[in-house]
């Protein structure tokens, strides 16, 4: 099988204060640890259309335990990129909302997105024949 190379989408690299490598506090090393969770991406793409509750949230992703959708939640919120809202009513009513900085983070996920649709089949393809190279 062969995959024509499709034209590459060429995006602006951010421009950051010089520092040095692998510094902790560089702001290029946070964004590659936004997305090193793997869930954090997802819940984000979950809530772009608005609030959810953790149930149909968890429902939606399928695939996550409690636990870790909990643990990273609490970890968004303090981030910045999610709102929590709770409810006085009863039962207790709790949703989460992106910010404007969790709204923000969409663009690069829409942007791995495309590039997972016009690459993902050739890297799969490439992938399989290194398994079976094994």
């Amino acid at each position: 099988m062969t995959v024509e190379p499709a034209e590459p989408i060429v995006a602006e690299p951010a421009q950051f204060a010089p520092y040095g490598d692998f510094e902790a506090d560089c702001p290029a090393r946070m964004a590659v640890d936004l997305f090193g969770n793997s869930w954090l991406p997802v819940i984000v793409y979950m809530l772009r259309e608005g609030p959810m509750r953790p149930g149909d949230l968890r429902t939606a992703i399928g695939g996550i335990s409690q636990k870790m959708l909990t643990q990273t939640l609490r970890r968004m919120e303090q981030m910045i990129l999610i709102e929590r809202r709770r409810y006085a009513e009863a039962p207790p009513r709790v949703e989460y909302e992106l910010t404007a900085a969790g709204h923000d983070l969409l663009n690069p996920i829409y942007a791995l997105g495309e590039w997972v649709d016009r690459h993902g089949s050739a890297v799969r393809a490439a992938m399989s024949g290194a398994d079976d190279e094994d």
